[in-house]
């Protein structure tokens, strides 16, 4: 696989099909619970802890399928789906850095919500600064902060995101 420093919509499906990282290796859920259009950076030696740095994206329109259900006519993302697009990106950025194994999310140690992604919002930016990646028997964890950011405006942190990727 070439190591891209972005990723286009069509490519993340890629990846949720199966066909970026080979079988049996990372995947991004498939729509509708994709939660970015598409990753505008990705590098290895970026971020705070020069471990490696993402930026992804996803375009803010009112046919998305959360809106209809939470809440009836009070319509908000759910907080949770900001959350699990962070550890998609966590996990493919394990994925990206050719480690092998299916990826699942493991944990968080703090998520601080300051503000909501709602229909009035263009653009929902999320930007993942890796801490550490540990590698041991069959197993690749990745640890990570985030933020989303709402046109441009942090709404969202979380610290100690953990995923790992399991042979």
């Amino acid at each position: 696989m070439e190591k891209k420093s972005s990723y286009t919509y069509k490519e993340l499906i890629s990846c949720g099909n199966g066909e970026l990282f080979g079988p049996g290796n990372a995947k991004l859920p498939l729509p509708p619970m994709l939660m970015f259009d598409r990753i505008t950076e990705i590098n290895e030696n970026n971020g705070i802890y020069k471990k490696g740095f993402l930026k992804a994206e996803l375009d803010i329109k009112n046919e998305l399928w959360f809106f209809e259900c939470h809440f009836k006519e009070d319509p908000v993302m759910p907080g949770c789906l900001g959350l699990d697009a962070m550890w998609q990106l966590v996990g493919f950025y394990l994925g990206w850095l050719g480690n092998p194994g299916r990826g699942r999310a493991l944990g968080v140690n703090a998520v601080k919500f300051t503000g909501e992604v709602l229909k009035n919002i263009k653009m929902a930016t999320y930007e993942i600064d890796i801490k550490k990646i540990l590698t041991k028997e069959g197993a690749t964890v990745g640890l990570a902060n985030g933020v989303l950011l709402a046109d441009g405006k942090k709404i969202y942190s979380a610290e100690n995101l953990k995923v790992g990727l399991f042979k």
